[in-house]
Formats: structure tokens, C-alpha cells, sequence
């Protein structure tokens, strides 16, 4: 069965936030920081990935990106900071 991804992209620290789920990470980021598709990320020039979660099928991420996307802004902003302290472009070390 595939994974699923739970990712926040960014544009800058502490910038506007965006929370999406896939099932190919290496290929959505590439597709956010390429602006391949209109939309959120294209429109604010999010194209930092600052934050993702590995989950064990699609379902369990779409459900935790749900979950997320009700979270208070402080929230996601800690899990940012306690996953990625420098919000460093992740993008890299993914791709490897």
C-alpha cells in the first residue's frame, strides 16, 4: 500500500503557511516550487518545505491534514519549530 504525506510549505519563517497531503512527496514539492499548477502556493510564492509526516496510507494522512488544518496558527508554528528549528528548505534532504 502507499504512504501518504502530510507537508507544510512556506515562504519564508514564520511566512503563510500552506498544509497539503499527497502520496509522492518528491513530486508535489517539485511541482509546488516549479508553480506547475495555479492555486495557494503558486499565488504567495510558497515554495519552502519546512514540515512533513510519513504516514502508512493515504487515508491516515488525509485525516491528519484535516486535523491540522483546524489547529491554531501557534500550533502549527511549534510543530514547524520542534521539527525543522532553523525552517530550513527540507526539499534537499528528501530528494537526497
Amino acid at each position: 500500500m502507499k504512504k501518504g504525506y502530510v507537508y507544510v510549505m512556506t515562504n519564508k519563517k514564520f511566512g503563510t503557511l500552506y498544509i497539503g497531503v499527497t502520496s509522492d512527496l518528491i513530486k508535489r514539492i517539485w511541482e509546488h516550487k516549479e508553480k506547475n499548477t495555479e492555486g495557494f502556493t503558486k499565488k504567495y510564492n510558497l515554495n519552502r518545505l519546512v514540515y512533513y509526516e510519513i504516514h502508512e496510507n493515504i487515508e491516515s494522512a488525509i485525516y491528519r491534514e484535516k486535523q491540522m488544518k483546524e489547529w491554531n496558527r501557534n500550533w502549527k508554528l511549534r510543530q514547524i519549530i520542534d521539527f525543522n528549528p532553523e525552517w530550513k528548505d527540507l526539499y534537499d534532504d528528501i530528494i537526497g
